[in-house]
């Protein structure tokens, strides 16, 4: 379901009432809206589509994925397509070894994305198994599309660069920084990630 309005905000609004230079730039930035995408095979599928490409790029090929083999992009279908058939929509030799990854876990039942563990490291090595899916991937899936409160993707250049403007720090925080910092902010660190995101470019601030 992703994390909604309500439950966005509410984060933020504990954390801001814990952390005034959080409260300082909620009252000049004001809330983000959410992030929310569908739970399933094909979220995962989108994400290796787009990896290193433009938004444009990615939206042609799937375009072309979906006019080939139907919108439902059944993963069955995909894993019987050859390589010419998959390379004429766009997905090159490596994407399609990322796809086929994705696609034989869920058709053979090792990877079950409706029912995946409830704890949030359990579920990241779950999905990294999925060849192109790293720690990060595997952090904005379950942020976005399982609306996980406490996922810190503690790697995103963003999240460390919005953290470095919120809390006016001498310099953007390595991972391992960001890490340290975020323990203080559980169980809310997703609705921070999605905040430092808001703030990162934000002229407000």
């Amino acid at each position: 379901m992703g994390l909604n309005t309500k439950r966005l905000r509410a984060g933020i609004d504990f954390v801001a009432s814990h952390e005034p230079a959080f409260a300082t730039a909620l009252e000049k930035a004001g809330y983000p809206e959410p992030r929310i995408r569908a739970r399933g095979y094909q979220t995962l599928l989108r994400t290796i589509v787009g990896q290193q490409v433009s938004v444009a790029a990615a939206a042609s090929v799937w375009n072309r994925l979906e006019e080939r083999f139907s919108p439902d992009l059944p993963p069955a279908l995909l894993l019987e397509a050859d390589f010419h058939t998959l390379r004429a929509c766009g997905l090159s030799r490596q994407k399609q070894s990322y796809a086929r990854s994705l696609c034989e876990l869920v058709v053979g039942g090792a990877l079950n994305l409706e029912n995946l563990p409830d704890d949030d490291e359990a579920a990241i090595a779950e999905l990294i198994r999925i060849k192109g899916i790293g720690r990060w991937s595997a952090e904005i899936y379950l942020l976005f599309a399982e609306g996980r409160a406490d996922v810190w993707p503690a790697g995103d250049l963003a999240v460390q660069a919005g953290l470095h403007k919120i809390l006016g720090l001498g310099g953007r925080p390595d991972e391992k920084e960001t890490r340290r910092l975020g323990e203080q902010w559980r169980p809310h660190r997703g609705a921070v990630a999605i905040f430092t995101w808001h703030c990162y470019n934000n002229p407000a601030l």
